[in-house]
Formats: C-alpha cells, sequence, structure tokens
C-alpha cells in the first residue's frame, strides 16, 4: 500500500517504537525499590542466546550460572545508574546515541525499494553510476633531456613523417626509449592522470580516433599519440548495478530518516552555545562603556 511509503506514516511508528523502548529503559523506575525480578521471557533470551552459541541447550548448572550473571549485570546496572556513572561518558553517550539511531535505521530500511524507486534513483544520481570513457592508444616518447630546447620540434619531424603516406615502422621506433610500455588498452581518463598528469589526460581524451596526433607534454617529457579506440562513458542499465543502486538507495534513505528524525527531536529543545570566556569579558566591558 501506498501508505507504508509514506515517510510520515514511518515517523509516527517511529514514535510509537522510542515511546515503547523509553518504557522498557526507564521500566527499574517502576520497579519496588530494592527488588529485580527475572521475568520467565528473561530467562527465555538466556536460553535462546546460549544454544544458538553453544548448538545445544545448557544444563541446570548453566542456566543456573546464566541467571546468577543476569542478576549481577542488573545489580551493576543499577547502582552506576544511581551513582550517575552514565553522565558525561562519551561511550556511553555514544552507544545509546546508536541504538537510538538503529530504531530510525531499521524504520527506514524495513520497506525496500522498488524497481521504479531504483530506477529513479539511479537517473537522480548518475554521477554515482556513469562508467568512465576507455581509451585505448599508442605513444613514441621524446626525452626533454636529450632533445633539449629542440624537444617539440624533433617531435613535430617526426610526428610529420609519421603523416606521410607510406611511412614505415621506423618512424614508430624514432621516440626514445620509456619507462612505461609504448600501447595502452582500455585506460580511463583517471588512470592516465594517475600515470601522466592532468596535462596530458586531458589533452589525449580530446584527440581524434585513427590518427597521430601532438606533441603533447606530461611529467616525462613530450608524446606523440595514436588513439585507436574511445569508448565513451554511459549510464548502465538498473539490470547491471541493481545490487549496487540497491545499498544505495537504501544509504540515502537512512540519511534522510536519520535527519528528519533529529530535526524533529531537535524542536523540542532550545539549544543554546555559550561564546568563549574572552567573548564574555569583550560584552560585559562593552556594557561598561
Amino acid at each position: 500500500m501506498k501508505l507504508f511509503r509514506e515517510p510520515l506514516f514511518h515517523f509516527l511508528i517511529l514514535g510509537a517504537v522510542i515511546f515503547v523502548a523509553h518504557g522498557l529503559i526507564t521500566r527499574h523506575k517502576t520497579d519496588k525499590p530494592g527488588e529485580i525480578v527475572v521475568t520467565q521471557g528473561a530467562v527465555e533470551n538466556l536460553l535462546t542466546g546460549f544454544t544458538r552459541t553453544w548448538q545445544r541447550p545448557p544444563t541446570e548448572d548453566e542456566l543456573h550460572g546464566l541467571v546468577s550473571d543476569y542478576i549481577r549485570e542488573e545489580v551493576a546496572y543499577r547502582e552506576a545508574l544511581a551513582l550517575g556513572l552514565d553522565r558525561d561518558d562519551m561511550i556511553v553517550r555514544r552507544r545509546l546515541q546508536q541504538k537510538l539511531e538503529f530504531l530510525s535505521d531499521d524504520l527506514a530500511t524495513r520497506t525496500q525499494p522498488s524497481d521504479a524507486d531504483l530506477q529513479s534513483f539511479l537517473q537522480a544520481h548518475k554521477g554515482m553510476f556513469q562508467t568512465e570513457p576507455l581509451l585505448s592508444f599508442r605513444q613514441i616518447y621524446f626525452n626533454p633531456q636529450l632533445h633539449g630546447v629542440n624537444l617539440h620540434r624533433d617531435a613535430a619531424r617526426v610526428l610529420d613523417r609519421l603523416r606521410t603516406p607510406g611511412s614505415h615502422k621506423s618512424e614508430i621506433d624514432a621516440g626514445d626509449p620509456f619507462l612505461l610500455q609504448e600501447s595502452f588498452d582500455h585506460i580511463s581518463p583517471a588512470e592516465l592522470k594517475n600515470t601522466f598528469g592532468e596535462k596530458f589526460a586531458s589533452a589525449i581524451s580530446a584527440l581524434p580516433v585513427g590518427s597521430w596526433q601532438g606533441p603533447i607534454d606530461s611529467g616525462y617529457g613530450a608524446h606523440l599519440v595514436y588513439v585507436a579506440r574511445y569508448v565513451p562513458g554511459r549510464l548502465p542499465n538498473l539490470a547491471e548495478v541493481r545490487e549496487q543502486v540497491r545499498r544505495d538507495c537504501l544509504d540515502a534513505r537512512r540519511r534522510e530518516a536519520t535527519d528528519k528524525f533529529y530535526n524533529a527531536l531537535l524542536r523540542r529543545y532550545n539549544v543554546r552555545i555559550e561564546p568563549p570566556e574572552e567573548k564574555k569579558q569583550e560584552k560585559k566591558l562593552g556594557q561598561l562603556r
């Protein structure tokens, strides 16, 4: 039903869950002072936890030990609260924050997104799923230390010969020895940038396919480049990236639900941030004047 997908419906449920959780958390305040009741439900939870861990039910002695540990934990918990040990404890504060956010996260992801939801998310966040373009190219390298001020002139001369009909392989071998390979297949602009630098990557991405071009500078020197193939980036079909889109869509829902949840809670508080001590002193001096 459409009602179950409405954010308002989710927050109404969340409010009810928080109310119940608050009742469970504060249940000890309604207990008789000095009384600890180990309910049958608590014993069943201990039995279930032990059985799942050890793949067998506990013996009578083991169950007695589980109940004793539960009582010790309850005593320690109550005494710690009575002493205020939960206050100003960063670990406790963060753990409580996590538990509160788990409630919001669970409601936000309880309803799985439909195909229509996933397709809308995919279209709205194309940059997250767009594939990078891929290039396949050959390059001839010219070492600036060997050519000096004639670097680009020497590269241009070889380029003219390469563009002459009937050029031979000797022209391709006219470059200088290079640390990297002569040919690169299916390399992305990001990989090009990491290998040759941003200037080279930007220049080669704009070259036409099927002809020698250059010279193009990199951090190594000058290059003549022959782009053999260019595969443009594209937005994949939903079927190709469904699981990734589903994960990211659910993550986005969690963040949105958490933000709305906190904004709703903040309306119950008057937040005041005190200025630094020196600012207070300046304000007092200003009032005296």
